[in-house]
């Protein structure tokens, strides 16, 4: 036995609303996906320390994501506003920022800038801002891009930056180092090298063996380092020899100054492994002014030599009376 039969306006009724739910399922499969994929996007850029970022040029409002929020330290879903977001870059970063936005507005392009950040907690961190500018009829509408973390990759370079700059056995600033400072004081035209040689240091490295000669090279380094606070730079640039560059503030009669202190410090003995160990100090200056770097090093190398010519641990200045320490 059969029943009524349906009327056929009722059965389109039922495939159609059969049809909406097969339809809604598939909206709703979507939208789980979608929300997956942004939950994964979300992780990734996260642990990238990214984050995605627009402002509209008609009324300067900003959109930033969780990660951008996260970036500056304040808390997600916070008001904001163009000026307030510029209240965390340092001046610096600022004025740049101002200058590659102007110019990629103007010219409707785009622009990529490390800037430092201080977030809400004062924390000082590096991001790197990538921009894309968006355009309607010639005419900038839109701003948008990605920010991203980089303080790890700033202290990093800047890490492995010092590591080139220094000596590795007494943590001073090595020849390299040396001769880019040297050039620029010679450019200056002003300013005063010392050079200082360690007098019976063969001795150490031949009686004692080299573990002693180098522990001997660093305190050696320690001592005079102490008594250079002031310097522009302090440098080991050989085996025993060091150099010290006095900026446009020092003068003759200082440096000669500094020379017997470090006389005096070297000539102090120095315990080295329960072994006291005796060296001292030959020390020679002259002024960067008048030719390029090879001239003053040139000067100072002679007036050190004459020290040594003299009976060692003293110092002697590169075109003046000789003054004993």
């Amino acid at each position: 036995m059969t029943g009524p039969p349906i009327h056929p306006d009722v059965a389109a009724a039922s495939a159609t609303i059969r049809s909406a739910e097969a339809q809604l399922r598939l909206i709703r499969r979507d939208a789980e996906r979608l929300a997956e994929r942004q939950r994964t996007f979300d992780r990734a850029a996260a642990a990238a320390g990214i984050g995605v970022w627009e402002c509209r040029l008609r009324d300067e409002a900003i959109d930033w994501s969780s990660g951008v929020y996260d970036l500056f330290g304040i808390p997600r879903g916070t008001a904001l506003s163009r000026g307030r977001a510029l209240e965390h870059y340092p001046e610096a970063s600022r004025r740049a920022l101002e200058a590659a936005r102007s110019r990629a507005i103007a010219e409707r392009t785009g622009f990529r800038l490390d800037a430092e950040i201080r977030t809400a907690a004062g924390q000082l961190r590096w991001i790197r801002l990538t921009a894309t500018v968006e355009a309607r009829a010639s005419v900038a509408v839109r701003l948008f891009g990605i920010k991203q973390d980089i303080t790890d990759e700033r202290l990093a370079a800047e890490a492995a930056r010092r590591r080139a700059d220094l000596d590795g056995m007494t943590g001073l600033a090595n020849r390299m180092c040396f001769e880019d400072r040297l050039a620029f004081l010679c450019r200056q035209g002003a300013g005063l090298l010392v050079l200082v040689d360690l007098d019976g240091f063969k001795a150490v490295n031949d009686g004692f063996g080299h573990a002693a000669g180098d522990a001997c090279l660093r305190e050696a380094a320690d001592r005079i380092a102490g008594l250079c606070r002031r310097a522009d730079l302090v440098a080991r640039i050989g085996g025993d020899e060091f150099a010290i560059l006095l900026g446009g503030h020092g003068s003759a009669r200082g440096a000669e100054a500094l020379a017997g202190r470090i006389v005096h410090a070297m000539g102090r003995p120095m315990q080295v492994g329960g072994v006291t160990i005796r060296v001292g100090a030959s020390v020679g200056i002259a002024a960067v002014a008048g030719g390029g770097p090879a001239d003053a090093f040139a000067r100072a190398d002679a007036a050190l030599y004459a020290a040594k010519r003299a009976g060692r641990n003293t110092f002697r200045t590169h075109g003046a009376s000789i003054r004993f320490a």
